[in-house]
């Protein structure tokens, strides 16, 4: 029974690794965008959300249907978008000097 799961295991593994390398260059290129125009500063900043979308739980009859995982969890590419909202922010506040509080 264990090689079983131990063959599940590592097929979801390869899984995973393949994913990786081929969201890799994706991630490189998010990472790599400089932020130096205020309107796109406040396009990304209304269109990635501050936090990560909550989780829920959806029942009926006080019985559990089934289960909405945090919408940050499914996203592969959630770090790379946060830091790029991250970094329009930034460039508003620090080289436009607008108020970013409507943002937070």
């Amino acid at each position: 029974m264990s090689s079983i799961t131990g063959i599940s295991h590592q097929a979801t593994q390869a899984n995973h690794n393949y994913l990786d390398k081929l969201l890799q260059p994706i991630r490189e290129y998010l990472d790599s965008i400089e932020i130096n125009n205020q309107k796109i500063a406040h396009l990304l900043c209304h269109l990635i959300p501050a936090q990560c979308p909550f989780e829920r739980d959806v029942k009926l009859f006080g019985h559990l249907l089934f289960h909405i995982p945090a919408m940050c969890k499914l996203n592969p590419l959630y770090d790379q978008f946060i830091g790029l909202r991250f970094r329009a922010l930034t460039f508003l506040a620090d080289v436009c000097g607008e108020d970013i509080t409507g943002y937070c």
